[in-house]
């Protein structure tokens, strides 16, 4: 079996009203590109019938693979997608295409060159957010401020939902990994730079979902708990006896 170009590797927990939606313009898309490619949808321990619609999809996109990850969590959703695909490079990808779908041009070669790991930023120079209530804007920018502080400095935006991942040389960061819900791209990222691999953030169009299921205080004070969790592994040498 080929390797495709690209995986785009969708987490979906209780996604069952916008994954058609999604899915549509996501192979919409790819049907326009030079490149192979497949998407993945982990369907993570939904309580609606997320799971069957995304089974139900297959045979209208030839090119989807969907995915059973029982244990919810999104970093477990991650994790299962990105070890079940076949591409060279591995887009994380959000449901609610809270970045448009023709963005992930910015993340692949010819556009962008010489990476590991890039993400999207919503504060580089040159990207631009959308319809984002102040106090959702501002308290990111608080939690950010925090993580910055406590284990990435100098990274302006850590949590935005799109990521592109070069599988030659960050496949082995998700056999490390140990979180397993919203804070487990802060330890990717903690990871990746500890390895010294090349991250880059890129400045994306990204636009506020009013039905995003961010709760920025649980999620918040989660994320501060996980972040001491990382460092402590890191000082015991959990992640040097992994490698």
């Amino acid at each position: 079996m080929s390797t495709p170009f690209l995986s785009i590797i969708i987490p979906a927990h209780n996604e069952a009203s916008r994954l058609p939606r999604t899915l549509g313009q996501v192979f919409e898309f790819l049907h326009l590109q030079p490149f192979s490619s497949e998407v993945l949808v982990v369907e993570n321990g939904s309580t609606d019938n997320t799971l069957e619609i995304a089974r139900d999809l297959i045979p209208r996109f030839p090119h989807l693979a969907v995915l059973h990850e029982p244990v919810r969590g999104k970093g477990n959703a991650i994790r299962s997608g990105m070890v079940s695909a076949r591409g060279e490079f591995r887009f994380i990808c959000d449901a609610d295409l809270s970045m448009p779908i023709e963005e992930i041009m910015k993340f692949l070669p010819p556009r962008l060159e010489d990476f590991d790991l890039a993400i999207a930023s919503r504060e580089a120079t040159g990207a631009m957010r959308y319809n984002e209530p102040a106090y959702r804007h501002w308290g990111g920018r608080v939690i950010n401020l925090a993580i910055r502080m406590l284990i990435l400095p100098g990274m302006q935006d850590t949590q935005c939902g799109f990521k592109c991942f070069r599988a030659e040389t960050t496949l082995p960061l998700f056999r490390l990994q140990t979180q397993s819900g919203w804070s487990f791209d802060i330890e990717l990222l903690f990871l990746a730079r500890r390895f010294n691999l090349r991250v880059r953030e890129v400045p994306i169009q990204w636009y506020f979902d009013a039905d995003s299921k961010v709760n920025a205080v649980r999620d918040a004070l989660r994320m501060f708990v996980d972040i001491f969790r990382i460092r402590f592994n890191a000082l015991r040498g959990s992640y040097d006896r992994k490698t």
